[in-house]
């Protein structure tokens, strides 16, 4: 038996314990893995060493780079999200309604989806996230991570599964696939019989390989090419903050800006500050042609206005009004986070209602569509399809949900 096979049938074993845990069962086992992921802090920096060393000797941008790093911080934040998602409500039992129909009463409860299969590239604090999320929501999880990052998930994993150790939890209700062979891959989106769903995380690539392989169904985590459009009334000093927090904060991230249209009665007014701004932070522009009659930047193509770069590079374009930017949106949005800079209510309202993606945002940053950031403790993905989850994958995203029917000996007419 292979190894993805042996740690699926593991994974799934769990799921009737995982289903019947009691939500103290399940804040301990979070609380633990936060522990024990600070025990073993040394482990992992030296184990993403590795990793990060072996990605700048391939040459691999510093953008994605920032993408596979650990660092004391960024641990820190992990062994915070551990306590956070402990004290956020759990959703597994949780009524959605109820009513008397009849001689029976109907309710409608959350419950567990069943086992997880996440294919994640890159990051590995999604192994920390995926886990502290699909356990909380009662679902044992296989991970199975990119070979850039494999060092780092094994040392990550195994504090997992040592904290699980000291609890009520399973210590088998989360595995991780060590062999990076990609037909580990194919084998994991063809498990109907030990999967429920698969969730995918990473590059466009990625996604589309296992949206179009997967026989389990999948929830599908979205490529971002995220766009900010900044209106004639925009205040010009907060949009190139925003633009710049959207940008060079973590462009390397799907919730990152990729590409910035400006209203053209703003145009000569903020492109020179714009320019002056990125270019500081070693952001390249590519603009298009009334973009280049205002700044020195590289001539924008096609493929820039589609493009989710990942790097410190910005698409820019300069439109008539409102209505264009939303037709350069309808077309090259990827679903993801859009956003208007704009102190004209009207225009406000019309873009919101217009945009159809995950997140829409008024003055401010596409860097907020995020699940801490929405209160969720974390995500395990952007979700940009519309069934069943969309935007911030939290807890609740993670349940389905059944009937509990209770008759009094009732039978059907």
């Amino acid at each position: 038996m292979n190894e993805v096979t042996r740690k699926a049938k593991l994974v799934k074993s769990t799921e009737k314990q995982l289903r019947m845990a009691k939500t103290a069962e399940k804040n301990t086992a979070l609380l633990e893995i936060g522990r024990q992921i600070e025990k073993d802090m040394p482990l992992i920096l030296r184990a993403n060493e590795k990793d990060v060393k072996v990605a700048q000797e391939k040459g691999v941008s510093e953008a994605l780079i920032d993408r596979l790093r650990l660092t004391e911080s960024r641990i820190n934040a992990m062994i915070t999200a551990c306590s956070k998602v402990a004290t956020l409500a759990d959703p597994v039992g949780k009524v959605i309604k109820s009513w008397i129909q009849d001689t029976l009463r109907i309710t409608q409860i959350r419950v567990p989806i069943g086992s997880i299969g996440m294919v994640y590239e890159s990051r590995p604090n999604v192994t920390l996230d995926a886990t502290i999320l699909a356990l909380k929501s009662g679902n044992p999880v296989l991970l199975r991570g990119g070979s850039d990052a494999l060092s780092s998930n094994l040392a990550i994993a195994n504090a997992i599964k040592t904290g699980l150790s000291n609890s009520k939890i399973p210590s088998s209700a989360v595995e991780i696939v060590e062999d990076t062979d990609r037909e580990n891959v194919n084998r994991m989106l063809k498990m109907n019989e030990y999967l429920s769903l698969i969730i995918p995380r990473g590059g466009a690539g990625l996604i589309r390989f296992v949206v179009e392989n997967s026989t389990v169904p999948v929830l599908e985590t979205g490529v971002g090419n995220c766009h900010i459009f900044i209106d004639y009334n925009a205040d010009v000093e907060k949009a190139v903050e925003i633009v710049d927090n959207a940008k060079t904060q973590r462009p390397g991230t799907c919730n990152a800006v990729e590409t910035v249209l400006i209203h053209e009665e703003l145009a000569e007014k903020l492109l020179p500050k714009l320019r002056e701004r990125l270019s500081s932070k070693g952001v390249e522009i590519r603009g298009c042609e009334k973009t280049a009659q205002v700044i020195e930047c590289v001539r924008a193509d096609e493929t820039d206005w589609e493009t989710e770069y990942l790097d410190f590079i910005l698409a820019v374009r300069v439109v008539k009004d409102v209505d264009e930017a939303l037709d350069h949106i309808e077309r090259y949005s990827t679903g993801h986070s859009e956003s208007i800079l704009t102190n004209d209510l009207s225009n406000a309202t019309r873009f919101q209602a217009s945009i159809d993606s995950a997140a829409v945002y008024v003055n401010a940053s596409t860097r907020f569509t995020d699940g801490e950031q929405f209160g969720f403790g974390g995500e395990i993905g952007i979700s940009t399809q519309k069934l069943h989850a969309r935007g911030p994958v939290g807890l609740e995203e993670l349940t389905t949900y059944k009937y509990i029917i209770t008759g009094d000996y009732s039978v059907r007419g």
